[in-house]
C-alpha cells in the first residue's frame, strides 16, 4: 500500500496496477479496496497499458479523514493522485463516486477523460426522489452513534431496498463493512446534491466539463439508473451513452477493462 498526503494534510490510501497512462478508479457510496476487488482486477487487467490507481476514499479503509468534511477535499485527493502519475488522467467513477469524478473535472483538474457508471440522477418520477433532509438525517444518526440507522436510511431511501430485507442484510457478512464506514454515506449525499431530487440537473454544475465524457449503464439495470444515465449524458455536450449488455448495477472487471481500454484510446 501506498499513500499520498492531500491538500489537507490527510493521508490518501492506494494501490497502483502497471505502468503507462494513468487511471483513477473512483468508489460509490460504502466502498472501498477491502470490499471491491473489482478495481484491482481491472488494474491487473489493464497494467500492460496503464498505471490504475485503486484508492480508499476519505475516511474509508487506509486512508485518514479529516473534518470537518467538504467536497472540495475530495476533489484534492484525486488532485494529489494526479500529482503522482505526473500527467493528465483518465477518471472513472462508479455511481455516485462518478458526480466527484465530474466535480474533479469541472474544477480543472488535469483529467482527460471522464467514464462514468450509472450517476444517481433522477430528473423524473421514475422513482421517489430523496428525502429532502437525507444528509441531516445521516449526520443524525452518526451523531448519536446510530451507523446501523445510517446504514439503514442510504439502503432503503436511496438504493431503495425493502424494509423488509434488511434484517436479513444485517445478517450478512456484507453489513459490518458498509456500517463501519456509514459516517461517509453523508460524503456521497452531499456529492449528490439534488441530482435525484426528480428535478432537472442544475445547469451550471458541470458547465466546465469539456473533456469527452463515456457514461455506462448496465442494459439490466433498474429503469431508474437507466434513465439517470441518459439525463446525464444528455445534460454534458461532450458525452456519449453506452449501454453494457447484461449487467445491473455492478459488472465484472473483465466486462468493464476492455470497455475503458477503448475509451481511453479515443481520448
Amino acid at each position: 500500500m501506498s499513500t499520498v498526503t492531500s491538500a489537507d494534510g490527510t493521508a490518501i490510501a492506494f494501490e497502483a496496477y502497471g505502468e503507462g497512462r494513468p487511471l483513477i478508479l473512483v468508489d460509490g457510496a460504502t466502498a472501498h479496496r477491502a470490499v471491491n476487488p473489482i478495481n484491482a482486477e481491472v488494474g491487473k487487467l489493464l497494467s500492460d497499458s496503464f498505471r490504475t490507481y485503486v484508492y480508499d476514499r476519505r475516511g474509508r479503509g487506509g486512508s485518514g479523514d479529516t473534518a470537518p468534511y467538504a467536497i472540495q477535499r475530495e476533489i484534492e485527493d484525486i488532485a494529489a493522485l494526479i500529482e503522482d502519475a505526473g500527467q493528465p488522467a483518465i477518471v472513472f467513477g462508479w455511481s455516485s463516486g462518478s458526480l466527484l469524478a465530474l466535480d474533479a473535472a469541472a474544477a480543472g483538474l488535469p483529467i482527460a477523460g471522464l467514464a462514468l457508471f450509472e450517476p444517481p440522477v433522477v430528473v423524473d418520477d421514475v422513482r421517489p426522489p430523496l428525502p429532502s433532509d437525507y444528509v441531516e438525517q445521516l449526520d443524525a444518526f452518526v451523531a448519536e452513534g446510530r451507523r446501523d440507522k445510517a446504514a439503514e436510511l442510504f439502503m432503503t431511501a436511496a438504493a431503495m431496498m425493502p424494509a423488509e430485507a434488511i434484517p436479513g442484510m444485517k445478517q450478512s457478512p456484507y453489513w459490518a463493512p458498509v456500517e463501519e464506514i456509514a459516517h461517509t454515506i453523508s460524503y456521497d449525499g452531499r456529492i449528490m446534491g439534488t441530482t435525484m431530487s426528480g428535478n432537472p440537473l442544475p445547469q451550471d454544475r458541470w458547465a466546465d466539463v469539456k473533456v469527452p465524457v463515456l457514461v455506462l449503464y448496465g442494459d439490466q439495470t433498474w429503469p431508474a439508473l437507466s434513465a439517470g444515465a441518459r439525463a446525464v449524458a444528455e445534460h454534458l455536450p461532450t458525452a456519449t451513452l453506452q449501454a453494457i449488455p447484461g449487467e445491473n448495477h455492478g459488472t465484472e472487471a473483465s466486462t468493464l477493462a476492455p470497455v475503458l481500454r477503448e475509451f481511453a484510446g479515443l481520448t
